[in-house]
């Protein structure tokens, strides 16, 4: 969750979305999550989210920029360029999150598969060569 524009206009994380996302990074970390690099789109909120996950989940491969992950990117560029067995963990935005995961497990981008919270985790793997949704973790129930 971030800080309203009018009040931030780089729309930093709120104290409510940093604690949001300190207690999923703590979770993950209790859980034995483990992420070879974490990519962000480079917007404040999504870098202080990656920072907050590296912090707890110390990704050997560290944190990066990337292009191609802000909320109106073409999902379709990422999706070819995801490698199944990179343990890579994507800091992004809505709806292009939601429209990435849609896109992964059916083809398209307009069949939601799962409601996004912010500063939740979605696992995704590969079973028998089709994406599937692993587990995820969200901040709030319901």
């Amino acid at each position: 969750k971030s800080l309203p524009k009018d009040k931030d206009p780089e729309q930093s994380l709120s104290e409510e979305g940093r604690a949001d996302v300190e207690r999923i990074a703590n979770d993950a970390k209790e859980h034995g999550l483990h992420v070879s690099r974490i990519q962000h789109s480079g917007k404040k909120r999504a870098q202080q989210t990656a920072d907050i996950l590296a912090s707890a989940l110390n990704p050997q491969g560290g944190v990066q920029k990337t292009s191609g992950i802000n909320p109106l990117d073409d999902v379709s560029a990422v999706a070819k360029q995801i490698d199944h067995t990179d343990n890579l963990m994507l800091v992004g935005h809505l709806p292009f999150m939601e429209k990435l995961t849609s896109f992964l497990l059916t083809g398209l981008t307009d069949r939601p598969m799962l409601k996004f919270q912010n500063g939740g985790i979605v696992c995704l793997d590969i079973d028998n060569g089709a994406w599937v949704i692993k587990w995820t973790l969200m901040p709030k129930l319901g």
